[in-house]
């Protein structure tokens, strides 16, 4: 008998069993789709059996629904259905709900638990948005011109150093340091570049008094702003890749001289998305003036010496020192902890600089209270239709200092949405210069389905021409090599479906491109044991021979194709990428298959036989 061990049988058919399992949810398709969500709360299910009742109510009938990471998808069984749910449920509670147009599989709810998902379809298949956003690149000049002048004025201060003042202009893209007389100005041009050594002050006089001016060149501000495209394209992309938010491959590139084009597959006018991209959200963490009376200050509108007013969530106002103990700056990480004993959680760490501040100030402050102000700043059009900035700050939480941190520590008073959202915006960083949408797209899904239905149609038919070829020419073995090209494809569609990538039209292409070579493995097997027959050895001993001696000549040309796709995968963007991912996962699937899929079905065949006297290859 042809010795094969069991535990590779084992190893094959669990693999088998658990890629079809993964593979199960593509065979349910998709429907037009409602995203609900609220703005700081998670959607409840009381909130479901309210939205369904009212749609009911108005003759519209979802065909599936369920609850998400606090939001509320509605599944329809048309368009029309899903627009005039939309519109029902804006006109019956416009301010509840943010909407998004969308897309859900109809996968059944006992494989939604088990986390089983469909495989991700790219822009070019399955539709989405297209968005294209404007840098404010001369904002990030005046943010660098601003950094200057806070550097001056605490070098100076740092140094003891009086001064008249410290003026900016933009126009001028300058900064000028006013001192009031010879002795001053020297000191303090050591103290300033005793700081900042890289910087080339020029000797000036502003209205008789001496003074330094740092004058930014067309170099330097060239470079400023392709920092800011860099730094936001960075950013989104974080932003976008985040599990918060589960957007399927978000393609983010540079378009032009100062704007960011970005496609987001699947989606249709997602608001929620939107709304995060162009959000800049910081912390400060500030001691409470616990001697002052808030309320007073609130009626009388002026806070007192050396303290800020400030609302809480509850629009109860709160007085803190205007010294700040650490900025948003000087996080290092953000994450979101959904159960802790004080409830959902954001736990945050600190860097090196920002450590030493809170350890000190805790060590000081021991049983006083400190409080975190959220510090969100955004972009929006006013009535007229112009593009302001808008800031918002708010104390989100106020807790006694009963121990000494520094580093590490948890921020807690948040709902679910509003820490994961927190954790996100944090972890991601701010955005260099502020963005304005300029355009939005939305991509309908028929030139997507065209695409789909020419890819599959040339996968099936060049499957079925190498399974056509295969049989004939190798006979059993052949249909041995189409059993292993039907799990091959089934192993890689379980595989892009459990990391969530998403299948482009080049994918469809590395479909194709791995079934190829899972046929070219195969052939080099059976080839190997043919030649082995030949050769005038027995079946058993050409079996056993042709898979061994075979394995150095699939594996070095597979290597080579793995090294290719990897190099692909590492400095490819957008369809590239996906290509690669497909092709890289593909390899790994057209191996195991065809060395250890194909030897174990043999094994069947002809393993259980005492005595084997002819080959059907």
């Amino acid at each position: 008998m042809i010795s094969y061990a069991r535990w590779k049988f084992v190893l094959v058919g669990s693999a088998l069993l658990f890629g079809i399992l993964l593979a199960l949810p593509n065979l349910f398709g998709e429907e037009n789709a409602l995203q609900l969500a609220r703005d700081r709360a998670a959607v409840l299910p009381g909130d479901r059996t309210s939205i369904e009742s009212l749609l009911a109510s108005k003759g519209v009938t979802e065909s599936g629904a369920f609850l998400d990471q606090g939001r509320l998808t509605l599944r329809f069984a048309s368009k029309q259905d899903q627009l005039k749910a939309r519109d029902i449920i804006n006109d019956a509670r416009p301010h509840d709900f943010t909407i998004a147009l969308s897309q859900a599989s109809r996968v059944p709810e006992w494989m939604r638990n088990l986390g089983l998902n469909p495989l991700k379809l790219g822009l070019d298949l399955r539709g989405g948005v297209y968005l294209v956003y404007q840098v404010d690149v001369a904002g990030a000049v005046r943010q660098l011109l601003d950094h200057y002048e806070q550097d001056f004025r605490a070098s100076l201060r740092a140094a003891r150093v009086p001064y008249q003042d410290v003026l900016v202009d933009y126009p001028g893209n300058r900064v000028q340091v006013l001192f009031h007389d010879a002795e001053s100005f020297a000191k303090g041009r050591t103290a300033i570049l005793g700081d900042s050594r890289t910087l080339i002050l020029t000797d000036t006089t502003v209205s008789g008094a001496p003074a330094l001016e740092l004058k930014l060149g067309a170099a330097q501000i060239k470079e400023r702003q392709d920092y800011a495209v860099q730094q936001n394209i960075v950013i989104l992309r974080n932003r976008l890749n985040s599990p918060e938010l589960a957007v399927s491959e978000p393609q983010v590139a540079r378009q032009g001289v100062d704007q960011i084009a970005i496609q987001l597959p699947g989606l249709q006018n997602s608001a929620e998305v939107k709304k995060i991209l162009g959000k800049t959200a910081t912390l400060e963490f500030r001691m409470v003036d616990e001697t002052n009376n808030p309320l007073e200050a609130a009626t009388s509108g002026h806070a007192p010496l050396g303290s800020k007013l400030y609302n809480t969530r509850d629009k109860q106002p709160v007085l803190l020192k205007r010294e700040v103990v650490v900025t948003g700056d000087q996080l290092t990480d953000a994450s979101f902890q959904p159960n802790t004993q004080d409830g959902p959680a954001v736990s945050v760490s600190l860097d090196s600089r920002g450590a030493a501040k809170m350890l000190k100030n805790t060590q000081e402050n021991i049983g006083h209270l400190m409080a975190v102000v959220f510090i969100d700043r955004s972009r929006e059009k006013n009535a007229e239709g112009v593009d302001v900035d808008r800031v918002t700050e708010e104390v989100i939480n106020r807790a006694t200092i009963r121990g000494v941190f520094s580093n590490s520590f948890q921020i807690t008073g948040v709902n679910p949405i509003e820490g994961r959202e927190l954790a996100l915006l944090l972890r991601a960083g701010g955005l260099a210069a502020p963005l304005s949408a300029v355009e939005e797209r939305a991509i309908g899904p028929s030139l997507g389905q065209d695409n789909i239905d020419k890819g599959r149609n040339a996968m099936v038919f060049g499957m079925l021409a190498a399974f056509l070829f295969m049989a004939i020419y190798y006979k059993v073995f052949g249909l041995v090599a189409d059993i292993v090209l039907i799990a091959n494809v089934i192993l890689l569609t379980a595989l892009l479906s459990l990391v969530g990538a998403a299948l482009t039209l080049p994918g469809i292409a590395a479909v194709v491109l791995t079934v190829g070579m899972a046929v070219d493995a195969n052939i080099l097997i059976y080839e190997r044991i043919r030649e082995e027959l030949r050769n005038g050895i027995s079946p058993r001993a050409a079996i056993t021979a042709g898979f061994e001696r075979a394995f150095s000549a699939i594996a070095d040309s597979n290597v080579t194709a793995l090294i290719a796709g990897i190099v692909l995968w590492l400095f490819g963007t957008g369809a590239v990428r996906g290509f690669a991912v497909v092709l890289v996962l593909g390899i790994a699937t057209s191996m195991f298959t065809s060395l250890m899929g194909s030897r174990a079905l043999v094994q069947l065949i002809y393993g259980g036989k005492r005595k084997v006297d002819h080959l059907s290859i």
